[in-house]
């Protein structure tokens, strides 16, 4: 050719992975996507608990009136601190009647084992169940009020004592109910926990009205201090259930 040596030009190769700043970009919106999701993950999942929940009461709902209908009565409450979860009585038969009692009302916790339900709701911790004694006692033939036929502890006569209001001391939501099941939520406020032990300390005075011995719930939408899901047995369609089982005249 020319006499002189051929040179060859080789162009350098561009590195192909990440340099410092594109992988911290890179992790910087990562994250901003995990952020964002994370929100939206918990809702969901609280969503579904309440859900839960919510089929887990109407199913004890159920199960309460189905022992009314076999027992010709409702359930002794269960003690919140301890393990097991049978209804509470003193006597037996006729003579029988609920151990915790205040204000011609039974309290603790639903008797689970007794019903075959649930001990805990979605978050873990035991219903809050309270009835008024009448509907509850051995079926003796006396019902508070009025007399009853002895095997059902309670008539179409018979008065509840349990009311539940919209707010502490607000109006009426339900009035003269038998029975009362609560659970306290996320926050769990109130609650006993999975295999017995210490009430939960309560706070807000809505949340109070579900946790203490008294005969009055509260039962209103969710809000920053109120997470309860409160249901209850209507008197009159447990009268009639009890009626059309041939338990009630």
């Amino acid at each position: 050719m020319n006499g002189y040596p051929a040179v060859m030009f080789i162009t350098p190769r561009k590195s192909s992975g990440f340099t410092l700043v594109e992988m911290a970009m890179v992790l910087m919106i990562v994250g901003l996507l995990l952020g964002g999701l994370v929100p939206t993950i918990s809702s969901q999942m609280e969503n579904q608990r309440m859900g839960e929940t919510r089929r887990q009461m109407n199913d004890i709902k159920e199960a309460l009136t189905g022992f009314a209908v076999i027992n010709g009565r409702l359930p002794c409450p269960s003690d919140g601190t301890a393990a097991t979860g049978s209804e509470l009585v003193t006597g037996s038969g006729v003579a029988a009647v609920c151990t915790l009692t205040s204000a011609n009302a039974a309290r603790g916790v639903l008797p689970w084992a007794t019903l075959g339900v649930s001990e805990t709701d979605a978050w873990g911790r035991r219903f809050t169940y309270r009835i008024t004694a009448d509907f509850a006692d051995g079926a003796d033939g006396t019902g508070g009020t009025c007399s009853v036929a002895v095997g059902v502890s309670f008539q179409l006569c018979s008065s509840a004592n349990l009311n539940v209001k919209a707010t502490s001391g607000g109006s009426d939501v339900a009035t003269a109910v038998p029975a009362v099941v609560v659970s306290h939520g996320k926050n769990g406020l109130g609650a006993y926990p999975a295999g017995g032990g210490a009430q939960i300390a309560v706070v807000t005075a809505d949340e109070s009205e579900n946790a203490n011995d008294n005969n009055t719930f509260v039962s209103k939408e969710n809000s920053s201090d109120f997470d309860d899901l409160v249901v209850w047995l209507s008197p009159n369609i447990l009268a009639n259930r009890m009626v059309t089982a041939g338990r009630l005249p």
